[in-house]
């Protein structure tokens, strides 16, 4: 049997983090009042629920990021007037800082994509090079509030609801599948965000991992 085969359902939890992802890409507040409520009632911790919403300012711009944030102080606030009390959760521990976190960033890059990041894009311009490794690899992704795994499928769901950034639609879900989300559990997330209306957005996620698994059974 394959590991797509036999790989377990993502549970409620993890599917909901794709759907908040999207609706912050795309600024549908209405809808993304609806995933999170959804997100907290599936379990997603306040401090995981604001991580999400954070990391997406790496790939959606500030604005959207900040948007996302404010609503979700609304719909704690609205929720705590229902009388529910979501759990806090943990708040990330210390990252690195300054130089270290360049070179945490390096490594976590290279353990997430499985070797190191080169090219001629990046000797073009060295600068986005050192901004994503001590940046989005060094400082975001050291954050210990929220995994991996977790921040793949934020991370896919959210370049699924754009247009024009296939190429890293389909480099993030090759991270994701490098870091144990299966094809299956992929072909979940994209169900998630067509049952939440975005179609396209889900088409895209499947495009993306076909041609992964396409690559790779030429390897």
């Amino acid at each position: 049997m394959t590991a797509e085969h036999t790989a377990s359902p993502l549970s409620n939890k993890q599917l909901a983090i794709a759907p908040i992802a999207a609706m912050t890409a795309i600024g549908d507040m209405p809808a993304l009042d609806a995933a999170l409520n959804r997100g907290l009632d599936a379990g997603l911790t306040i401090s995981e629920s604001k991580e999400i919403l954070v990391q997406m300012y790496a790939y959606t711009g500030f604005p959207r990021s900040l948007n996302g944030l404010s609503a979700l102080m609304k719909v704690l606030k609205a929720r705590k007037q229902r009388g529910i009390s979501d759990a806090p959760g943990r708040e990330p521990g210390p990252v690195p800082a300054g130089d270290q976190a360049l070179a945490a960033g390096t490594a976590n890059q290279t353990q997430l994509t499985g070797a190191p990041v080169k090219g001629p894009l990046f000797d073009f311009a060295p600068a986005i090079d050192q901004f994503l490794k001590a940046h989005l690899f060094g400082d975001i992704f050291a954050r210990d509030n929220l995994d991996w795994p977790s921040r793949e499928l934020a991370t896919i769901g959210a370049l699924a609801a754009l247009t024009g950034v296939e190429s890293q639609l389909q480099s993030h879900v090759r991270i994701s599948l490098h870091v144990g989300i299966s094809a299956a559990q992929i072909r979940q997330v994209a169900q998630r965000l067509s049952d939440a209306s975005q179609d396209a957005a889900a088409q895209r996620m499947r495009d993306a991992l076909e041609k992964n698994l396409a690559a790779s059974a030429k390897q």
